[in-house]
């Protein structure tokens, strides 16, 4: 799976929030500015290249399908993150925050639930 650039990272967010569809229902969603339609087309492009979508061509338009789902990239890349700038610790990641002020006493308090199985 190759590591997307923001604007295709963007542009698939819209796809997974959106479901199959054409460029016209992706441009839809897009927040403003909008990018040109033949922007969109060769970002949905680059994204079927590299696997993310299929499209099916109806005449001189296609519908794209989701082949990568949402879930999948962000644990695969994740996991890359945490590798690289966490030694490959979760507990290095949440101590980080915690240090930072970026999580709460009572957010890491659900965590351990969540862990638990509360």
């Amino acid at each position: 799976m190759e590591k997307l650039t923001h604007q295709e990272e963007t542009m698939m967010k819209i796809i997974w929030q959106t479901g199959k569809g054409f460029i016209k229902d992706y441009m839809e969603k897009y927040p403003d500015p909008k990018p040109p339609y033949t922007t969109l087309a060769s970002v949905v492009k680059n994204l079927e290249e590299k696997g993310y979508l299929e499209g099916k061509k109806y005449g001189v338009i296609k519908e794209y399908s989701i082949l990568i789902p949402e879930k999948e990239y962000k644990r695969k890349f994740m996991k890359g993150f945490i590798n690289d700038y966490f030694e490959n610790s979760y507990k290095e990641l949440v101590t980080f925050f915690a240090k930072d002020k970026k999580i709460s006493s009572e957010e890491l308090k659900e965590i351990i639930k969540m862990i638990e199985g509360k």
